[in-house]
């Protein structure tokens, strides 16, 4: 038997508090949006209960199998015509509080599943 070690994604969380999360070596202190090989900085849509789908244009748009939102402290629901939405366009979505967001993330990103999350940091 030959093992081979794949070489892990270079975006990887490593810690997260309130206020806070290191991915990798880097310490972001706003609101993240991650992929598998990138990160992106600018999403700014604070107001999750009523968000819409042309707010998540930008996700949509990179085609993930999966959704995963970050939405802080405390797990929110969106709205059901975002759910939907996603779900008609094969996408997966989840919403959790963003250290669980956080860990979901890195397990389906170890699995070599196409995932993006939304991290929102306060």
């Amino acid at each position: 038997m030959k093992f081979i070690r794949e070489p892990g994604t270079a975006v990887t969380v490593r810690h997260v508090e309130k206020g806070m999360i290191r991915i990798g070596d880097e310490v972001m202190t706003e609101n993240v949006i991650l992929f598998r090989d990138e990160i992106r900085f600018g999403w700014n849509a604070n107001d999750i209960e009523n968000l819409q789908e042309d707010e998540v244009g930008e996700l949509i748009a990179e085609d993930p199998e999966i959704l995963i939102l970050g939405c802080g402290w405390q797990s929110i629901l969106p709205p059901r015509d975002l759910m939907f939405a996603l779900a008609r366009k094969g996408i997966g979505f989840e919403t959790m509080d963003t250290p669980a967001a956080c860990r979901t993330f890195n397990i389906l990103v170890s699995e070599g599943r196409d995932v993006a999350a939304v991290l929102v940091i306060d």
